[in-house]
């Protein structure tokens, strides 16, 4: 089951984290990093994940973990809103493959929407891969508003 498990200090977020993989980076704490997804569904999706933590899922993470990332996470999405004047902000977070996770570091996405668009949430990789000079010029935008 991909609920359970061990958790894999090479998987993305555990490089980027330790600086092995680039990211667009939002926000940054002592215990939580924000940056722009590389593979956007909509302009100015982010993910919010914890520095310390090992939980792969929200059912593994530590409560404080927890509240550190949606902390984090409503820090963001607040600068988000603020930046891009969206109609509305999707907060999701998936937990296990059949529930569509496909990278198990608990992670939390913040995706700007506005009328008219498609509902829902498309398979993660499913869309093309961001300009890293219009990620860089976003984050910009964004990181503006903290």
């Amino acid at each position: 089951m991909s609920l359970d498990g061990t958790y894999d200090e090479a998987n993305i977020f555990a490089l980027i984290l330790q600086g092995k993989i680039p990211s667009t980076k939002l926000y940054e704490d002592e215990n939580t990093f924000a940056f722009l997804d590389i593979m956007p569904q909509t302009r100015g999706h982010a993910l919010v994940i914890s520095k310390w933590s090992k939980a792969r899922n929200l059912l593994e993470m530590e409560d404080e973990a927890l509240a550190q990332v949606m902390a984090t996470t409503k820090k963001v999405a607040t600068a988000i809103r603020k930046a891009l004047n969206p109609d509305g902000i999707q907060i999701a977070q998936f937990n296990g493959a059949p529930a569509g996770q496909t990278i198990f570091h608990l992670h939390v996405h913040i995706l700007p929407r506005w009328e008219g668009d498609p509902k829902g949430f498309a398979a993660h990789g499913a869309g093309a891969q961001a300009d890293k000079d219009a990620l860089a010029a976003l984050a910009e935008e964004i990181r503006a508003q903290f």
